[in-house]
């Protein structure tokens, strides 16, 4: 290439000029002459530090990744007539990936005659979303693939942000919230039963009551 657009270390625009006297500009500036755009007519250099310059840029990619979200896509296997102490655990695996900020892919394996009923697997399905108590979002509807059913859940905006605070709290769980009594006078129960237990011991016993004055027993007669 005869000529090159150059820019200057500053990022001035130079102009057109020979590529032979483009070098001997960075030779002078002791720096690099590097071809930004190779498409543009005539070609585009600059003079910088390439050096500096790619840590620069390494350093914004790494940055880019640190900062760019990942999300995984995790797969729950169920059947149709699964017992509730597995049902339990298996929900128990998706509650988890979702606060992680995962995606699940819950799938039901069907077998033998439980083919002819598809509405139990789709059921199923959507008893499990329910019970995820607003953890989710279903991305994709159930959906049958030969023997097996899926359906694609997200993490919603209440597990992205469990997420969020676990990633914060250095990978722990966050630690729940005392609950504050609505009524701003309201006390716990377990503070106010020993208070009244005391002031029960302490109070002195009440004086028994006087014998009138016209009964026998206050007559001196």
């Amino acid at each position: 290439m005869p000529k090159v657009r150059l820019i200057g270390a500053d990022g001035e625009q130079v102009g057109i000029v020979a590529t032979d006297e483009a070098r001997q500009m960075a030779r002078d500036a002791d720096l690099d002459l590097v071809e930004v755009a190779a498409g543009a007519k005539p070609p585009v250099a600059r003079l910088l530090d390439y050096s500096k310059y790619k840590y620069e840029q390494d350093q914004k990619a790494k940055a880019a990744r640190k900062h760019q979200t990942q999300v995984n896509v995790r797969e729950i296997k169920l059947r149709p007539k699964i017992a509730v102490h597995d049902y339990n655990t298996k929900k128990g695996h998706v509650t988890r990936f979702l606060k992680h900020g995962d995606k699940v892919k819950v799938t039901i394996m069907f077998r033998g005659r439980e083919q002819a009923h598809p509405e139990r697997g789709r059921d199923l399905l959507y008893r499990l979303f329910e019970d995820l108590e607003g953890l989710a979002t279903i991305e994709s509807k159930p959906l049958q693939e030969g023997r097996n059913m899926s359906m694609l859940l997200g993490p919603s905006k209440e597990a992205i942000k469990a997420a969020e605070q676990k990633a914060a709290n250095g990978g722990k769980e966050p630690e729940p919230e005392e609950k504050v009594p609505d009524h701003p006078q309201a006390v716990k129960a377990d503070t106010v039963a020993p208070e009244i237990e005391a002031d029960e011991a302490e109070a002195p016993a009440e004086a028994e009551e006087a014998p009138a004055e016209d009964s026998p027993e206050a007559s001196d007669e």
